[in-house]
């Protein structure tokens, strides 16, 4: 008897010493699995930190109105991905404590740890509707007033900007013929569409009206207050001046002199708003009519929304089964199987699937379709799965056999998860939605009569210098570099 106890309270023990070594598996693991997700997430950070500062010198050189108006949208798409990456560490941060607490934790019980498998969501065909007065559009009268807007779409921390339009009368809808995709969403994504509008007329040239407003107050304020004043007027000062009172009047740091995009409307799409076919959805709009970057719209945006679940595109399971049909003992039949979608495709061979030759037949696995675990019998040792189907109000069954209880296993855990993620995607998952993917995209600093800016560059032999050229037609080779590494990786 008290060698039974002994044996038992041994057989625990080592139960408890694979348990405690499994967790710190679990939790090695996930410290390794955490720091490659912060450093993924840290050299994007510092990549956009690169573009920005890059965009901020190439502002700076602008001499053309266009070129400026590109480079600021570079830059404010720069500063939204810094913003994003910076939510998304610290969501991570967040998320990495919690897990090690519950790994720690000895009496943590058991947890469900089945996630929705991912999928690609995608937006195309975007218009926007304006609404001019009738002496603009009609009789043509009045200012023409332009202005460039493009799209900044976000899904998490994955944003994506489209091309930039000039809009003005002439026009009855804002058109972006981009197809932007985001490739790692989850059924509850959140797509976040924002429009920004700059006027295009403005003077951008104001490197030195500080410097010449000063000179006209000096001339009013007297010598000594008017030297003051250019002084903390002056670019590269940052130092503080006295108001006259005894307090100090801090001025605002330098910033990079160019065009200002503003937020014109937004919308929220999710989930629901999926469908395989152009839609229209309601716009939150911004700001109004005494604003210079105003563009009348009508307040809704047109668009196709469509989402492929990796479950409907990506093989889920594949292995060797026997399929019996019907009730007959003697009708099994080996295949290879692949989980696929909506459907069980069962081939004769595995090089089959390699060389795309049609499966010998198919099994439909969708949200209708029965599943269940069959006892054994004295044909097959390990149990089978059966599935049941409706055709035509005929119930349709097939078996399904694998080689080993962990086969089986695996088979039924893969059924279930693609019922889950058929739950979870909803109407994504009745039909494959079609996505084009998007053509790689073309430099956009582009005019009518001369070519890109880094083009226009790439002839001049420029000497290596600190700063930059602020000369028309002379940047920095630091620029052009940038510029180069920008149109290679677009």
């Amino acid at each position: 008897m008290f060698c039974r106890n002994q044996t038992t309270r041994a057989t625990i023990a080592r139960g408890s010493a694979l348990e405690m070594e499994i967790r710190r598996g679990k939790f090695r693991r996930s410290v390794l699995l955490d720091t490659l997700q912060d450093s993924n997430i840290q050299k994007k950070i510092d990549h956009e930190i690169r573009m920005r500062d890059g965009a901020c010198k190439l502002l700076a050189a602008c001499s053309q109105r266009e070129q400026a108006l590109e480079a600021s949208k570079s830059l404010l798409t720069c500063n939204t991905r810094i913003m994003a990456y910076m939510s998304e560490l610290q969501r991570m941060k967040e998320a990495q404590v919690m897990q090690r607490v519950a790994l720690r934790s000895s009496d943590a019980g058991p947890t469900d740890d089945r996630l929705p498998c991912k999928g690609k969501v995608a937006i195309s065909d975007l218009r926007i509707p304006l609404m001019w007065k009738d002496t603009e559009y009609f009789k043509n009268k009045g200012e023409l007033h332009r202005c460039a807007v493009f799209c900044l779409l976000q899904v998490g921390a994955e944003i994506h900007d489209t091309d930039m339009v000039i809009v003005d009368r002439t026009l009855t809808d804002i058109c972006f013929d981009n197809t932007i995709v985001f490739s790692e969403a989850s059924p509850g994504f959140e797509l976040r569409v924002e429009l920004y509008s700059c006027c295009s007329e403005e003077d951008y040239s104001t490197g030195n009206t500080p410097r010449k407003l000063a000179s006209k107050l000096s001339s009013s304020l007297g010598r000594s207050a008017g030297k003051k004043l250019r002084v903390a007027m002056d670019p590269g000062a940052c130092s503080p001046i006295s108001n006259g009172g005894g307090a100090t009047l801090l001025l605002p740091l330098p910033t990079v002199v160019g065009p200002k995009y503003h937020l014109l409307a937004h919308t929220t799409l999710s989930l629901s708003h999926v469908q395989d076919s152009f839609r229209t959805h309601d716009l939150s709009i911004s700001g109004n009519e005494e604003c210079s970057h105003w563009v009348p719209l009508y307040g809704s945006v047109c668009c196709r929304l469509a989402a492929q679940p990796h479950c409907m595109t990506q093989q889920m399971m594949s292995g060797c089964l026997k399929v019996k049909f019907g009730g007959d003992p003697q009708s099994w039949t080996n295949v290879y199987g692949v989980l696929k979608g909506t459907n069980l495709f069962c081939y004769h061979r595995q090089e089959d699937v390699e060389a795309n030759i049609e499966p010998a037949f198919t099994i439909s696995i969708n949200k209708k379709t029965r599943i269940r675990a069959s006892e054994k019998d004295l044909h097959n040792k390990a149990q089978s799965i059966c599935i049941s189907n409706h055709y035509g109000g005929e119930e349709v069954t097939h078996t399904l056999s694998a080689d080993s209880r962990e086969d089986t296993h695996r088979w039924m855990e893969a059924f279930w998860q693609q019922f889950y993620d058929m739950s979870q995607w909803k109407q994504c998952c009745d039909d494959l939605m079609k996505i084009e993917l998007p053509s790689p995209r073309k430099p956009t600093l582009v005019t009518s009569k001369q070519g890109s800016l880094y083009h226009e560059m790439a002839p001049l032999t420029i000497p290596s210098c600190e700063g930059i050229l602020l000369q028309d037609n002379a940047v920095s080779a630091e620029i052009r570099a940038l510029l180069s590494s920008y149109y290679n990786d677009r």
